[in-house]
């Protein structure tokens, strides 16, 4: 997906759903797709239990929405969040909305704003259901994203761990369904010679498929993602600016 640094974003967050500890690495990789203008995060602040939020929104510039659990059960934070999201979108002080949490309970939410016109980002863990995840434009998954040392409070030796492992390339992990959704999607791009512009093959695997993510896969990139399989064959074309490739792909016969 192309990064559109120009466009305004609304952040908004179910703190019931996000560790603090993941915040700063959030909004850095919010950045990477625009500008976040509206910072709001819900939950109920008067519990014991959100005191090590404090200093993270103060670092970050989030403004948090007091919402009382008025019953047993019943998460209040989500209505709180949908009707701010609402009042914005009518606003017209944005152009694209990103929500993070891992409850199915926003994907009428992301699918209203998307019928609006707004470029809508998800924020979630892998646990978060499909319904979710496929009514945004993009969604991003929180484990790939990295925690800041200074964040890092539980586990820490552990977590760490966890992540270098997560880290390095595992070509392995992706099945057969990703593959045949690659290779369909080159051959949806494909020229006569079979070759495809690497970057449309890209931009169209997130609209078929949101949570799509080399780094899902151990990769920063697409490129080295489609460089390890040998189904496909890579090739780069030179352009009139120096040290700039164009990149196309195609499937191997």
């Amino acid at each position: 997906m192309q990064t559109q640094k120009d466009i305004r974003i609304a952040v908004l967050i179910d703190a019931d759903n996000v560790p603090y500890s993941n915040v700063k690495g959030m909004m850095e990789e919010i950045a990477k797709y625009g500008t976040p203008t509206f910072r709001r995060i819900y939950g109920d602040w008067t519990k014991p239990t959100v005191s090590g939020w404090k200093n993270v929104l103060l670092e970050n510039a989030i403004t948090p929405i007091q919402q009382y659990s008025y019953t047993s059960g019943k998460n209040s934070s989500d209505s709180a969040l949908i009707i701010d999201a609402m009042d914005i979108l009518y606003s017209g002080a944005v152009e694209g909305f990103c929500i993070v949490s891992s409850d199915s309970d926003f994907t009428r939410l992301a699918t209203r704003l998307r019928e609006a016109g707004m470029k809508v980002f998800g924020i979630g863990q892998r646990k978060t259901p499909n319904p979710f995840i496929v009514a945004c434009d993009k969604f991003i998954y929180m484990e790939i994203i990295p925690v800041p040392e200074m964040a890092e409070t539980e586990n820490e030796v552990k977590n760490k761990r966890v992540k270098k492992q997560d880290t390095k390339p595992q070509v392995d992990k992706i099945n057969k369904e990703t593959l045949k959704l690659i290779a369909a999607t080159i051959n949806d791009l494909a020229d006569e010679n079979g070759w495809a512009f690497l970057g449309d093959v890209g931009n169209l695997l997130l609209k078929k498929q949101p949570d799509f993510d080399p780094r899902n896969y151990g990769f920063s990139k697409l490129t080295p993602l489609i460089r390890s399989l040998p189904q496909f064959e890579i090739n780069r074309v030179e352009t009139d600016k120096d040290g700039i490739k164009l990149v196309y792909i195609r499937n191997r016969n």
